[in-house]
């Protein structure tokens, strides 16, 4: 499709059957390839260019009951099968040790080929044209009409593109090809004394008509006015408990790390106990009220255009969308094949590596809190006294994903149903439970943001969005 594939193929087939003359009873051949090219700027300065490619083909089999993994640099078939017996070697030693056996739920998998179509070639966005776009935006920012200095103006800009493909002895193959393209800023002001920043970064899939979008027409040119204001003219926030509307920022953050997190079914059976932390959701809490009756969270890598975009997952699962919390209820947890024959409910598609030398693990996609049908001014109109966050500076989450804590940024003081004073680094603190209850209305405008998931041992991190609408808090202690 994109390479030479005939050869891959072949190795791919041939690596899969000397794994199960091998043995055997299960094996999965992925080739992945990861290109990526970016410009690194600080103010009027270019510090760094990046070109860079890995690929590789990851070898996963299970023999009597136990998963061996191992992957290779070459392309040639003789170093393939050298990884294939070292995949099996190492299940073979690991199965007389089994207490449990490994076991993948029987799927109707995928046999497909997908491809994001670009409107402008995503290797057309050469490293002269983004050293063009990062000095427009310099200049554009820099000529700001404010009182504060910016001594720092950071920005990446960069694209990538990965291509996989996946066979299985249960039948699966897909074939797939997603560019992105990446931009991230930090936007820094000093005034009498003190500083501010603000980072964020843009990400999706397409091609390089998301360059301009994203450097051109990004929300840095609104920021260095409002980071302004702030260091000039914010008041001490308010503290106890009150009434609090937060941003789709901090919604979609709230959606990823208290929802999305907690439900990955490896992380609630304590695989990722000592890597990435445990879970407040237990195997049997399905069923359980988490929230009010309007609030739902979704996870959906279907979504055109998005970060966490795919079709299928690496086990060649077909993907779908996936209410996690439905109607303020836990509902479904993020499942691989494995996970998913364990609880009987089957994958639900949320295997992803980061690249080929990366076993496949539950991953989220797009995760966000599921749009209703206020406007922010009515939720906000029905507030006597407290405060609006539309961005965070820094938040905090616990181990199990249950003590929340979000340092507001940009926050105003709300009275009387309208907004007022900015006012400096609210803080919120309360546990999920206390949150997702304590929701009264959720807004209709639903906002995604970009991110890159960490996770794993070794860690790996998976392109993603997170998001919602604003949403509305009664009585929630702020610090």
């Amino acid at each position: 499709m994109f390479l030479g594939n005939e050869d891959i193929l072949d190795i791919l087939y041939s690596a899969e059957e000397k794994a199960l003359s091998l043995g055997a009873s299960y094996a999965e051949a992925r080739f992945h390839l990861l290109e990526r090219q970016g410009v690194i700027a600080r103010n009027d300065a270019i510090i760094g260019t990046t070109l860079a490619s890995s690929r590789g083909i990851a070898i996963r089999v299970v023999f009597k009951g136990a998963l061996g993994f191992s992957s290779t640099y070459s392309l040639s078939k003789e170093d393939v099968l050298k990884a294939v017996e070292r995949a099996v070697s190492q299940a073979r030693e690991a199965s007389v040790h089994m207490k449990n056996q490994i076991i993948f739920s029987n799927e109707k998998l995928g046999r497909a080929k997908v491809s994001v179509i670009e409107k402008k070639k995503i290797d057309d966005l050469s490293t002269e044209e983004m050293i063009n776009l990062l000095m427009d935006s310099w200049d554009k920012i820099k000529s700001a009409d404010i009182h504060s200095k910016i001594p720092v103006y950071m920005q990446n800009l960069s694209w990538s593109k990965e291509y996989k493909v996946i066979v299985n002895s249960d039948g699966g193959f897909v074939e797939s090809y997603v560019p992105r393209v990446f931009y991230f800023f930090n936007l820094v002001e000093y005034n009498d004394g003190n500083s501010i920043n603000k980072w964020y970064e843009y990400a999706a899939s397409g091609g390089s008509e998301l360059a301009e979008e994203f450097v051109a027409k990004g929300r840095q040119y609104e920021d260095v006015y409002v980071l302004d204001k702030i260091l000039r003219k914010a008041k001490p926030s308010p503290k106890g408990r009150m009434d609090v509307v937060l941003g789709d920022e901090i919604v979609g953050l709230l959606a990823h790390e208290s929802s999305g997190h907690p439900s990955e079914a490896d992380r609630i059976l304590g695989r990722e106990a000592a890597q990435a932390g445990k879970s407040f959701i237990k195997p049997t809490s399905i069923g359980t009220r988490i929230g009010s009756e309007i609030v739902s969270v979704v996870d959906d890598p279907t979504i055109p255009g998005s970060n966490g975009f795919f079709l299928y997952d690496d086990e060649a699962v077909p993907a779908r969308k996936k209410y996690l919390y439905k109607n303020g209820v836990i509902n479904e947890y993020l499942h691989n094949r494995y996970t998913g024959y364990l609880f009987g409910k089957g994958s639900n598609g949320s295997a992803r590596a980061m690249d080929a030398f990366s076993e496949p693990i539950i991953r989220m996609s797009n995760t966000y809190i599921e749009p209703r049908d206020h406007s922010l001014d009515e939720l906000i109109k029905d507030i006597d006294y407290g405060i609006y966050m539309k961005s965070y500076m820094e938040w905090n989450i616990d181990d199990e994903r249950w003590g929340n804590r979000y340092v507001g940024l940009e926050a105003y003081l709300i009275e009387n149903g309208e907004i007022k004073d900015l006012v400096k680094n609210p803080v919120l603190e309360a546990t999920t439970g206390e949150i997702y209850s304590s929701i009264d209305a959720v807004g209709k405008n639903l906002v995604f943001h970009a991110g890159t998931c960490g996770k794993g041992e070794p860690s790996q991190g998976v392109p993603v969005w997170f998001g919602g609408p604003p949403i509305r808090i009664r009585k929630v202690r702020i610090l």
